[in-house]
């Protein structure tokens, strides 16, 4: 196999960029929000990761030019509903602009007033912390303030492409108790 290499000093390719990010597997969420007018705003993301457990922090980013972002950034509160294989179409739905894109989608108020996605395998509900200018996205940082989790299989985003979870046999990182421990050290060291 081929190494594919671009040195971003000399060139600008944000497509092999693109390309090499995706690599990184990463789950599929939709971050809600509602206005102080009431309006319900809700998009598709891959950005969302934990950033600290004490205190619960979590962060996802949006580009500037999205529509929605000047609803993010002044509602105050946002959830994160992380999404199940069995919710692929969400993902498609929410990408996708729309004047109501909660009118057909099961869903409830949240106790700080976001929008939760019914049948989502998470879900955090989270203060807006801070939002930091990051090039052309902002960071939206969250202190969760409620988290409820369910069974289910994560919907996955990698190469380009939605996917689901595999398993791997018995002597890998995911059964092997030593190395679960060292990743779990190593984490906590962070």
């Amino acid at each position: 196999m081929s190494e594919h290499v671009i040195d971003f000093r000399s060139t600008d390719d944000h497509g092999h960029f693109r390309r090499a990010l995706g690599r990184f597997a990463t789950g599929v969420t939709i971050v809600t929000t509602r206005t102080a007018d009431g309006k319900l705003e809700g998009l598709t993301a891959n950005s969302f990761s934990s950033v600290s457990l004490d205190p619960p922090l979590v962060l996802w980013s949006l580009r500037r030019q999205a529509p929605s972002l000047g609803n993010f950034t002044t509602a105050g509160h946002f959830a994160v509903n992380v999404l199940g294989t069995h919710q692929k179409h969400l993902c498609r739905h929410f990408a996708t602009p729309q004047p109501d894109k909660f009118e057909t989608v099961a869903h409830r108020i949240g106790d700080h007033g976001a929008p939760l996605i019914e049948d989502a395998i998470a879900r955090f509900e989270c203060r807006t912390e801070q939002i930091i200018e990051a090039g052309d996205h902002l960071i939206f940082l969250g202190r969760v303030l409620r988290a409820a989790h369910r069974d289910g299989e994560p919907l996955i985003f990698a190469t380009g492409a939605l996917c689901s979870a595999a398993t791997l046999p018995a002597d890998t990182l995911a059964n092997d108790s030593s190395a679960n421990n060292a990743f779990a050290n190593r984490e906590r060291a962070s």
